[in-house]
C-alpha cells in the first residue's frame, strides 16, 4: 500500500499549517515534562521519601526491595536518583514501541491522542503521594506514544522531494521543544517554591491539557495516517557492507554515552547539589533551583546561530569540523560543564557556592548538547542504511535510556565521594569519550566513508 500523502490546508510562514499546531503541541507537552522532571529528584530527597510520607506511596515498599535486589542497598538520596535514572531512561525507551503501536495498528493519530491522556493522568496523579509509581508508570508509556510519533507528523506534511523545506519545518518544531523546555521550570519551579510540590506537579498536568487542546484543534491540518503495510510484505535483506555500517555507526553512538551520562546528571544530582551548596538568594528572592535546568534549554537555543555561524565560517576556510570533530568539542564542553560544578565545591568547602559556577555549568551543558546531539542523529540519518534507517534513528534514542540509567548508578557515589570529587568524576567521563573519538574517530570515518563509496 502507498502511503498517504501530505495534507494540503493552507499554508503559514511558507509551511504547512499543521506544523504550526504540532509545534506547539510539543511546546506544551515539553513544558510539563521538563517542568515536572526538574522537580522530581528534589521532591524526592526532600519531601516524599521521608519517614512519615513514603509510607503512603502505593507499592513502594516492593518497589524499593526490588530496586535494591538490583542495585544493592541505597541510602535515600542514592534510592531517589536511581528512581529519576530509570524514569529518565525508560521515556526514551519506550517510544520504540508506540512507534511500532502506530506503525502496524493504529496509526500515529490515535497512539499521539493515547500518549496525551496517559501523560495527563500521571501529572495530575504526581498531585497525590498514593499515586506516586503509577504517575511515573503513566508519564513513561504517555511519553512513549507521544514522542516519536508527533515528530513523524511533521515529516508527513512534507512531499518526498521537499527535503530542504521538510528539515526547516523541524527546525521550527525543534524551536517549539526548546520554548517548552526553557519556561516549563521557570514556572513549575517557583509555584513549587511557593505553594508547594503538588501545585508544580498540578501545573504540569494544566499544560498537557493545553497540549490536548492545541493537538485536537489542529486534526484537520494534520496528514492522513500513513497506510499499514500489508502483511508478509518482504523486503530486501541487508548487505556484509550495510551490516559493517551498521556496526561503524553504533561504535559512535556508545561513545557519545559518555558525555551523555555526564549531561544526565546535571538534572539528577545537579538539582540537590544546587539546592543544598549554592546561595540562591539574590536582592531579597530566592532563586528556585530548577531554573538552572532552564537555563541549560535557554543556551541551547541562543547557541544554536552562533553555532551555525561559526561552523560556517570555518566551512569558508575549509576548517569546519566533520560529525565526529563536534561531537568531540561537545564531549570536551560537557567536561568544562562538569569541571566548573566541581570548581564551584572546591571554592567553598565550608560555606555556599556563588551561583556564578552553576550558572556558567548549566550554559555551558546547553552548547555541549548542541554540539554533539543533533551531530548525533545527523550522522544516523546520513551513515545508516536506507531499509533500517528509522529504526536507526530510534535506536539512537536508546542510548538515552542506557544512560539515564547509568546516571542513577553512578549517582549513588554522590554522598561516599563529596562533591569536588563526585563532580571531577563526571568531567573525567565526559573527557573520556573526547579521547575515544579523538583516538578511533579518523578510523571509524575511514571505514564509514569507504562502505559509502563502495555503495555508491
Amino acid at each position: 500500500m502507498e502511503r498517504a500523502g501530505p495534507a494540503d490546508h493552507g499554508q503559514l510562514m511558507g509551511h504547512p499549517k499543521g506544523l504550526f499546531f504540532l509545534a506547539f503541541t510539543e511546546m506544551w507537552e515539553r513544558f510539563s515534562f521538563y517542568g515536572m522532571r526538574t522537580l522530581l529528584v528534589l521532591y524526592m530527597v526532600q519531601d516524599l521519601l521521608l519517614p512519615g510520607r513514603i509510607e503512603n506511596v502505593a507499592g513502594m515498599q516492593a518497589y524499593r526491595v526490588a530496586i535494591e535486589s538490583i542495585f544493592g542497598e541505597l541510602s535515600t538520596q542514592a534510592f531517589a536518583s536511581q528512581t529519576f535514572g530509570l524514569y529518565a531512561g525508560f521515556v526514551y525507551f519506550t517510544p520504540l514501541f508506540g512507534g511500532l503501536l502506530a506503525d502496524r495498528w493504529l496509526g500515529a493519530r490515535r497512539v499521539v491522542m493515547i500518549g496525551i491522556a496517559l501523560m495527563t493522568l500521571g501529572h495530575f496523579a504526581m498531585a497525590f503521594d498514593v499515586s506516586f509509581l503509577l504517575a511515573l508508570v503513566l508519564l513513561v508509556i504517555g511519553s512513549g506514544c507521544l514522542k516519536g510519533n508527533i515528530a513523524a507528523q511533521v515529516g508527513h506534511l512534507y512531499a518526498a522531494h521537499e527535503e530542504t523545506r521538510r528539515s526547516k519545518g523541524y527546525a521550527i518544531f525543534s524551536t517549539g521543544i526548546n520554548v517548552g523546555a526553557t519556561i516549563g521550570p521557570l514556572i513549575c519551579g517557583v509555584l513549587a517554591q511557593i505553594y508547594g510540590w503538588h501545585v508544580g506537579f498540578g501545573t504540569a498536568g494544566l499544560f498537557m491539557l493545553i497540549a490536548a487542546v492545541v493537538y485536537f484543534s489542529g486534526l484537520r491540518y494534520f496528514a492522513a495516517d500513513r497506510a499499514i503495510a500489508p502483511e508478509g510484505e518482504s523486503h530486501p535483506p541487508l548487505t556484509p557492507n550495510e551490516w559493517k555500517m551498521i556496526g561503524l555507526v553504533i561504535c559512535v553512538l556508545l561513545i557519545t554515552m559518555f558525555q551523555s551520562i555526564s549531561y544526565e546528571q546535571l538534572f539528577n544530582v545537579g538539582m540537590l547539589w544546587i539546592n543544598d551548596s549554592v546561595a540562591l538568594t539574590f536582592g531579597g528572592f530566592t532563586i528556585p533551583t530548577p531554573w538552572f535546568a532552564s537555563e541549560d534549554s535557554f543556551a541551547s537555543v541562543l547557541a544554536l546561530p552562533l553555532l551555525l555561524a561559526i561552523w560556517a565560517w570555518q566551512g569558508r576556510r575549509g576548517g569546519e569540523p566533520g560529525d565526529l570533530g563536534k561531537i568531540a568539542t561537545g564531549a570536551l564542553v560537557m567536561a568544562a560543564s562538569a569541571g566548573a560544578l566541581a570548581l564551584g565545591s572546591l571554592s567553598a568547602p565550608d560555606g555556599k557556592v556563588s551561583m556564578v559556577f552553576p550558572l556558567v555549568a548549566y550554559f555551558l551543558s546547553g552548547v555541549a548538547f548542541m554540539y554533539f546531539w543533533p551531530t548525533t542523529l545527523a550522522l544516523v540519518s546520513r551513515r545508516a542504511p536506507r531499509k533500517i534507517n528509522a529504526l536507526m534513528m530510534a535506536g539512537s534514542y536508546l542510548t538515552l535510556f542506557f544512560t539515564g540509567i547509568g546516571s542513577g548508578y553512578i549517582a549513588r557515589f554522590y554522598e561516599p565521594l563529596g562533591d569536588v570529587a563526585f563532580w571531577t568524576l563526571q568531567a573525567g567521563i565526559s573527557a573520556t569519550g573526547a579521547v575515544l573519538v579523538l583516538v578511533f574517530g579518523p578510523t571509524l570515518k575511514r571505514r564509514m566513508d569507504a562502505l559509502d563509496r563502495s555503495s555508491g
